[in-house]
């Protein structure tokens, strides 16, 4: 049934306009982001060892289970399967991950799939260049990307979900709990450092799948569009700079394919296979699966 949503999905993607409208800068979002990176530049004067931990922990907390494990592989793609509880809690650690909305998070990204780098159907297309992809689409969005009332039909299986409408509305909120159980903790040092300074890293890092994994690194599948492997983003991003892997196979669970393709997520999610959790796990295609030998 989930396979069949998605599909229906990727067919509803045709009603994108063929002449979007002129873009406009979004004041909102500059200061948004620029009072988070202001406040992530203050870490030097609050630095502790133990918040540098609390933002390592976080990140890979945020990124790797809530992001790339939960709104990428599980969500986007549906290369696997959870019971709704443990789909439900990875969920919201994305939503901590200060990237938009379950909802928003996903039908952008599968616009990226479906119409990889067109300058006007791909929300983030490398094709307009490095700062761009990286993270000017945010300051210059497009309604058909940014308004629910329009981007939520490119996620019909979350949009019908009470639990993830409320979650796409209120993720900002989740910062507040977050902060606050710092502040007692750790007080200022282990705020700044687990959420600004954390936001911070986490933003560029995932961006970087956007913007530099469509420019540069090594292509093992010769497919139409710019996406490649390229270790040091894979590093960041738990196995997702594997980027040319994915691309030419997107509802693999895997992103790393040979044997020192590291993909940390991946690991998590063939734990998840082991201990039962995690069910119809797509693996690669037969024909392929001698690269991670």
């Amino acid at each position: 049934m989930v396979v069949k949503e998605v599909a229906v999905t990727f067919n509803t993607l045709q009603t994108l306009p063929e002449n979007p409208q002129p873009l406009r800068l979004d004041w909102i979002s500059v200061a948004f982001f620029t009072v988070i990176h202001a406040v992530a530049l203050l870490t030097p004067w609050f630095f502790s060892w133990n918040a540098l931990g609390i933002a390592v922990v976080l990140h890979w907390l945020f990124g790797s289970i809530g992001v790339c494990l939960g709104y990428h592989r599980m969500l986007s793609h549906r290369s696997f399967q959870v019971p709704r509880w443990l789909e439900y809690a990875i969920t919201i650690l994305g939503a901590l991950s200060l990237q938009g909305g379950p909802i928003f998070w996903v039908a952008g990204h599968r616009l990226h799939h479906a119409y990889t780098e067109d300058e006007d159907k791909d929300p983030y297309s490398a094709r307009k260049g490095f700062w761009w992809s990286h993270m000017l689409w945010i300051f210059y969005p497009r309604p058909e990307f940014f308004n629910y009332e329009q981007y939520q039909r490119f996620a019909p299986d979350l949009a019908r979900d009470p639990f993830y409408r409320w979650l796409n509305r209120y993720f900002l909120l989740l910062q507040i709990p977050v902060a606050l159980l710092l502040y007692v903790l750790g007080g200022w040092s282990f705020v700044i450092c687990g959420v600004f300074l954390r936001c911070v890293i986490l933003w560029h890092t995932t961006w970087f799948i956007n913007s530099v994994t469509h420019m540069w690194g090594y292509r093992t599948f010769d497919i139409k569009d710019n996406s490649c492997n390229l270790w040091w983003a894979a590093i960041l991003t738990y196995g997702e700079g594997w980027h040319n892997n994915h691309h030419a196979y997107p509802h693999v669970a895997k992103c790393g394919w040979r044997w020192w393709e590291v993909d940390t997520t991946w690991w998590v999610i063939n734990l998840l296979k082991i201990i039962g959790f995690a069910k119809n796990v797509n693996l690669p295609p037969v024909q392929v699966s001698r690269l991670e030998s």
